[in-house]
């Protein structure tokens, strides 16, 4: 179970990791659309942004719907949750480590007044 969270991760993050996917997502945050439209603000061939949508698939970012010729692509925001999850953990801990270091620096600034 563990490998396939892992593996389910690394697919979202590697996903991510690429502006023209990255924007493909935004554009579906505000609705369905085809894959010409998820193509249109890119200068990439409908091929080239089928192979964006296969990896967003793949990853469970997005659910695709075929419609006679259309490709109807829109957003599973529950893979995008679980990345969440994963990243909240460090958010956590890099938030007390800043929390740490604010105290230590108000410290060190009193001690400064004080001379």
């Amino acid at each position: 179970m563990v490998n396939n969270q892992n593996q389910h991760l690394d697919e979202v993050f590697h996903a991510l990791a690429d502006p023209t996917r990255r924007g493909m997502l935004s554009q579906l945050a505000g609705r369905e659309r085809t894959v010409s439209d998820l193509a249109g603000p890119y200068d990439i061939s409908l091929a080239a942004a089928s192979k964006h949508i296969k990896v967003l698939e793949r990853a469970g970012l997005l659910h695709r719907n075929v419609k006679g010729r259309q490709h109807i692509c829109r957003l599973n925001p529950k893979s995008l949750s679980k990345a969440y999850e994963w990243l909240r953990f460090y958010e956590r801990f890099w938030n007390e480590k800043l929390d740490a270091l604010e105290a230590l620096l108000n410290e060190e600034d009193k001690k400064t007044k004080k001379k």
